[in-house]
């Protein structure tokens, strides 16, 4: 069965999957969530689709938004934004867990609020980051 093809639920009460996405707080505007249809980073069960798709409960939403996986699962449809507690409650979060960063410390590393680099500082910046202009 397609996206176009299930039944509608109670007429216009099937909200857009950007308008969906936007209401709980997956994306932070909806022209965002438009966009990320529009790219082709939604799927809905597998396909992807356009931002004026309709959704259905018990539809699968995989998305990625800001170099995340995103994988939801709607159990309440709504079309206006709500709060981040009621929002929680309108899909199941299957999202794989982030990536873990490397705990490795950083290449040059510099005390938070140590001020301005100083001149060898910059010089060893630009050697590592390989620009060495320096002329002797």
């Amino acid at each position: 069965m397609t996206v176009e093809d299930r039944p509608q639920q109670h007429g216009n009460a099937t909200p857009r999957v950007d308008q969906w996405l936007w209401s709980v707080r997956i994306t932070k505007t909806r022209a965002d969530a438009a966009e990320l249809c529009r790219s082709g980073h939604v799927k809905v069960n597998g396909k992807t689709v356009k931002p004026a798709a309709k959704l259905v409960v018990g539809d699968r939403i995989e998305t990625r938004v800001h170099q995340l996986e995103r994988v939801v699962v709607v159990t309440k449809l709504i079309s206006k934004r709500v709060g981040a507690a009621v929002a929680t409650e309108c899909f199941d979060d299957h999202s794989p867990p982030p990536p873990e960063r490397s705990l490795a410390p950083p290449v040059f590393e510099r005390d938070r609020g140590a001020g301005r680099p100083t001149k060898r500082d910059r010089r060893r910046l630009d050697e590592l980051r390989g620009r060495s202009d320096r002329t002797r």
